[in-house]
């Protein structure tokens, strides 16, 4: 008897502090502690105060029987009520609905907790994987209820909504009403029809999709306090505004899409994140410029300042990098404005074959250098593969507006640069899709080795092709779209410039949305669009490019702040040494093994250009950024090699000016050498 009365109160511990009153909780809590020690009341006492708790529980359960019981005949009543409309008796069963729901999911919710601890009563206190299941199905079980509150309370705003709307339409019946409140009732109704038809139910059309995962959020609302100490409760909570959502992971959310459709938003962080950016890249380019480097690395300082390194005041972080993008994308775009067809057919071996021979000898020194630190191939070819990508958007920057006359049959150092770049892009998307499978592959058994090369192979193939058909898409476009199209814009764009923009632009966005398409890189896209309008002569080229550059110039601040926004000096001043004994090495070698390439394959009355070459690939590429933070969540790198990718990803950029510089001063004649630089 006495083991039967203790695993009764072990049952009902849980519902006590909800079936008792306030006073009682100490006596309960008290007398908890000295049962469970063993040296308390005597049994007769535990028995009795188990009789109580059964009694007050089985009390309650029979008061929720009746009030369930007069709620149906209530609920009959209203059916059988012949004064009432048809909508007014739905309203009120649907409220009586409600009630009975609350009833039936608080008592859900005791036997539910009964359960729960009667599982950890079971479990060992010893285990930690046991203890972690229990929590994790404890805290699924909360997220379904706070689920079925928020849709009990939702349908209880809409009642409310509803009795007012009653209230009002009885008044109205019970005066006369003069014109213009007739229309004003049209308006209302035909504005909650428009509400009704644009809603898109998102909540409760995504919750039972599968690889939904509810969590608990925070919500933080906008510092305007100010603005909202004169609004109600009820106000407040209707406020739409955008406020920032955090999850456990600590991962910040904004409103991307509101749920009333019809009042105009605006992104103030995102404003401010611009404006602040715009303000500050100002004297930080000013400062560059006085100390005779690009101002591109004072729109990076500017993106250090700010970040979440120095005053980490931009909030909307993916937003900036996203419009960043479009800097890259114009950048190209302008790029393949000065690269012409006929450049291009003159260097596409060169450009061709160089790439992918520094591709195979820089992963082959990864492997060579990963078997000596016990690395995993994977990791070193992942580690090779993103170090022997060069920065197209910072080399861009340097040959963008230089003028260089090359001697009668030499080939333009900068063509075979920027050939060899687009190369590189193009080596960014098949490694994008072939590393996975590669991933597979080193992870497989030895037996399936064999079918992940298969799909290497097929992947390989599918991405050929699609270059393929790019290709020749370009090649019908420039023969029959590309003259009447631009006719057509210059036609209309006579006095105002806004067409030819929004005319090219469009142009850029469709070629970067058919490369995307074919699984080739946004970048390539781009490039080719400028490449094609080129083809329509110096006069169409220069009439464009001035019309476009403004507009690259600002996005591409906004790119290298973005880039700002991922350097971390604290961690580069703590592995300095480290760093820059790395960051040298990989310089060194990408510039010596571009030169080797390039002396095997240049005609020899173009050997000197490669030391400029050399020095243009000479440092990484800021896409090891995307390649990096991919890796890392697929679990390929560790978060320490990954900070490391970035830091010499980073202090590489850095340097690439003074190596451009150098190989301009000493390879270039004085006359181009100006323009160069």
């Amino acid at each position: 008897m006495k083991v039967l009365g203790r695993s009764f109160f072990w049952v009902l511990f849980p519902v006590l502090p909800w079936a008792t009153q306030a006073v009682e909780h100490e006596e309960v809590a008290q007398r908890v502690i000295k049962l469970h020690r063993g040296r308390g009341a005597a049994a007769t006492q535990s028995r009795q105060w188990v009789r109580d708790s059964c009694r007050k529980l089985s009390g309650l359960l029979r008061q929720k029987n009746a009030v369930l019981n007069k709620l149906k005949n209530a609920i009959g009543a209203v059916e059988r009520d012949v004064g009432l409309s048809g909508e007014e008796k739905l309203f009120q069963v649907h409220t009586f609905e409600i009630f009975q729901k609350e009833l039936n999911e608080s008592e859900n919710s005791v036997f539910q907790a009964i359960y729960g601890l009667q599982r950890a009563l079971q479990g060992d206190y010893k285990d930690v994987v046991n203890m972690k299941e229990s929590s994790r199905q404890r805290l699924e079980a909360l997220r379904e209820a706070a689920i079925k509150e928020e849709a009990e309370y939702v349908a209880l705003l809409a009642a409310e909504k509803h009795q007012a709307e009653a209230l009002k339409s009885v008044q109205h019946q019970n005066r006369s009403l003069s014109m213009l409140d007739e229309i004003l009732e049209d308006v209302r109704k035909a504005a909650d029809r428009l509400e009704e038809e644009i809603e898109e139910h998102a909540f409760d059309d995504n919750k039972s999709v599968k690889g939904v995962n509810f969590e608990a959020v925070l919500r933080v609302e906008e510092e305007e306090a100010n603005s909202k100490q004169n609004m109600t409760k009820r106000e407040v909570e209707d406020d739409l505004g955008l406020s920032m959502l955090i999850d456990s992971q600590n991962n910040q959310y904004i409103l991307t899409k509101p749920r009333d459709s019809t009042i105009p938003r605006a992104d103030h962080h995102f404003i401010k994140d611009i404006v602040t950016i715009g303000m500050l890249s100002l004297p930080c380019g000013w400062l560059c410029t006085a100390i005779g480097l690009p101002t591109m690395f004072g729109y990076i300082i500017c993106g250090v300042l700010l970040g979440p390194s120095g005053l980490n005041s931009i909030k909307s972080i993916v937003q900036v990098e996203t419009l960043g993008e479009f800097g890259v994308f114009f950048t190209l775009f302008l790029v393949g404005l000065e690269f012409s067809p006929e450049k291009l057919r003159k260097v596409w071996k060169i450009s061709l074959q160089g790439p992918c021979y520094m591709t195979l000898l820089m992963i082959a020194f990864g492997l060579l250098w990963g078997h000596l630190l016990r690395i995993k191939p994977t990791q070193s070819v992942f580690i090779s593969t993103c170090l022997s990508l060069s920065s197209t958007p910072l080399v861009s920057r340097f040959l963008v507006g230089s003028a260089r006359g090359d001697k009668e049959g030499d080939i333009d150092y900068s063509t075979v640069l920027l050939g060899m770049l687009v190369t590189q892009d193009v080596q960014l998307g098949l490694f994008m899709a072939v590393m996975p499978t590669l991933i597979q592959a080193g992870s497989s058994a030895s037996s399936s080795v064999v079918m992940e090369v298969l799909r290497i192979l097929v992947l390989i193939g599918q991405i050929l092709f699609s270059l393929a058909a790019v290709f020749l898409l370009c090649l019908v476009i420039k023969k029959y779209l590309i003259g009447p199209y631009y006719r057509k814009l210059h036609v209309e764009s006579k006095g105002n410039k806004e067409i030819l923009i929004l005319g090219i632009s469009a142009f850029i966005f469709l070629m970067l949305t058919v490369t995307e398409l074919l699984d080739v890189s946004m970048e390539l896209g781009c490039f080719l669009a400028g490449a094609l309008v080129s083809s329509q002569g110096p006069v169409v080229t220069e009439e464009i490019a001035t019309s476009m550059e403004p507009i690259r110039d600002f996005l591409a601040i906004i790119f290298f702040a973005s880039i700002g926004l991922h350097v971390f000096p604290t961690f580069v001043a703590y592995e300095l040494t480290v760093l820059v004994f790395l960051t040298l090495s990989v310089v060194v070698m990408k510039f010596l093994l571009a030169a080797l390439v390039l002396s095997l394959i240049l005609p020899r009355s173009s050997q000197y250009i490669k030391w400029i070459v050399s020095a243009g690939l000479a440092q990484v590429s800021e896409f090891s950024f995307v390649l990096g933070s991919r890796a890392r969540r697929a679990g390929i790198i560790s978060r320490e090699v990954y900070l490391l990718i970035l830091s010499v990803t980073t202090l590489s950029l850095l340097l690439a000016p003074v190596l451009w510089r150098a190989a301009i001063t000493r390879c270039v004649p004085r006359p181009e050498r100006r323009s160069s630089l």
